[in-house]
């Protein structure tokens, strides 16, 4: 359908609209992040969040009717990345073991990007009511899926070793938590882009199958 008049005009200013919404949604949520990661969400009142946005609480109320859904807003934010930028990462890939590297990768660049939501998700998802907590998870298990859907589908091609695909997935989602969760520890190791190899060197050694560690030597950083 073509839009005509009026129409037309609407169309980009609610995509404008919208953008800028995002934008501002964004802002309150990384600003909330930083100080209940501090001081946990008890500590922080509204208008310390404003006062870390640099906005009104008055247009803190605009996006969210109160500290809960304040806290259930960081937390989803980092899981619509998760659910928006993994089979994202994932769908170019045809091989399923690179895959599942890419699916990892994906994974812990949302976790450098949002580091202090990951540790707020761990400190206060219990603050949540049973509907919000019942929610994270159920989101928590469906971006997890592309993760398992490669290493269930390798297992299925003979490409790893026998191993529970459920398990190994959330194995590593848990290791690129811990980037957020131990980054005093590995950030004066290493870089970002250096865990991340290594990690997945380290996860492909013990799940490749033998008889095929030469087809992905490149992901080892060793020659065939």
């Amino acid at each position: 359908m073509v839009l005509k008049g009026t129409e037309a005009m609407a169309a980009p200013d609610e995509a404008a609209r919208r953008a800028r919404s995002d934008a501002r949604t964004r802002q309150l949520l990384e600003a909330a992040a930083r100080l209940m990661e501090r001081s946990g969400s008890h500590g922080v009142s509204m208008q310390a969040v404003a006062d870390e946005a640099g906005v009104s609480v008055g247009l803190i109320y605009r996006y969210f009717a109160n500290k809960q859904e304040l806290v259930q807003g960081v937390i989803l934010g980092v899981l619509d990345d998760m659910a928006r930028l993994i089979p994202a990462a994932v769908e170019p890939e045809e091989d399923p073991v690179r895959r599942m590297v890419a699916a990892f990768s994906a994974y812990c660049q949302v976790v450098d990007d949002n580091r202090e939501a990951v540790l707020l998700t761990y400190r206060e998802s219990n603050t949540l009511d049973e509907e919000g907590r019942r929610l994270i998870k159920d989101l928590e298990v469906k971006t997890a899926q592309p993760l398992g859907d490669a290493i269930q589908e390798a297992l299925d091609q003979g490409l790893l070793v026998p191993l529970d695909a459920r398990v190994l997935a959330y194995d590593l989602l848990l290791i690129a938590h811990s980037w957020a969760l131990k980054h005093w520890y590995f950030a004066p190791l290493m870089d970002f882009a250096d865990f991340v190899e290594h990690q997945a060197a380290l996860m492909l050694s013990m799940a490749v199958h033998p008889d095929h560690r030469s087809t992905y030597a490149d992901l080892f950083g060793t020659p065939a």
